[in-house]
């Protein structure tokens, strides 16, 4: 077992996102997971992803809302996710996403490593 605390790690940049903080807490470098890692992102009213992940994305992943709202729009769907609602993405799935709340939405990212 390992514990991680959200105020032992650090946060990154993640590619396409903005208006957002984020923070890997659970993964193969932080505590040697090898199929999965997990984080917790916070994003400002107004802040979001732009279109990312359609072809080229092989992994699954869980969105599950901690507080606040979000929108996910997909190739042909558009979801309004609010407290404890999560959403699941198959590999090769693209999406944008968008805090069009008024209050910082918190969200646990549960994403598959690329298959090997």
């Amino acid at each position: 077992m390992k514990k991680v605390s959200i105020q032992d790690v650090n946060s990154y940049a993640a590619p396409g996102h903005f208006n957002m903080t984020a923070f890997r807490l659970q993964g193969k470098d932080e505590t040697g997971i090898q199929t999965f890692w997990v984080g917790k992102s916070f994003f400002l009213p107004g802040g979001g992803a732009e279109w990312a992940y359609a072809e080229n994305s092989p992994n699954e992943k869980v969105y599950y809302i901690l507080k606040g709202e979000m929108t996910v729009k997909g190739k042909d769907e558009t979801f309004h996710l609010q407290k404890g609602d999560s959403l699941y993405m198959g590999p090769n799935e693209g999406r944008e996403m968008i805090n069009e709340g008024r209050a910082v939405c918190e969200v646990l990212v549960i994403i598959q490593y690329p298959p090997a």
